[in-house]
């Protein structure tokens, strides 16, 4: 699952998804939109259950300071999968 909040200049991107090891992975990105000025941080979830919860705890944080959600979309869906082309740096 990608979930992307966005302010007028700043974003937070969050991918919940397994690795090839079938562990959860919580990635986090943040930054200024149009420069390369932010972050990312990796978590590995103890399961699915705990993943979502970030997930969950995450959007009332974005939400409390202002960021509305302007994407969602589950990787096995076209949608998702062009979103996570876009996130490869494998992919130009």
């Amino acid at each position: 699952m990608i979930v992307r909040w966005e302010t007028d200049h700043d974003y937070v991107l969050v991918h919940v998804h397994q690795d090839m090891f079938g562990d959860w992975i919580f990635s986090r990105a943040w930054g200024q939109i149009g420069t390369q000025f932010g972050g990312l941080k990796h978590q590995l979830a103890d399961d699915h259950d705990q993943a979502m919860m970030w997930l969950g705890d995450e959007a009332t944080i974005q939400s409390s300071r202002g960021f509305r959600k302007v994407l969602e979309v589950d990787e096995r869906t076209p949608e998702g999968r062009q979103a996570v082309r876009q996130l490869s740096l494998l992919d130009s």
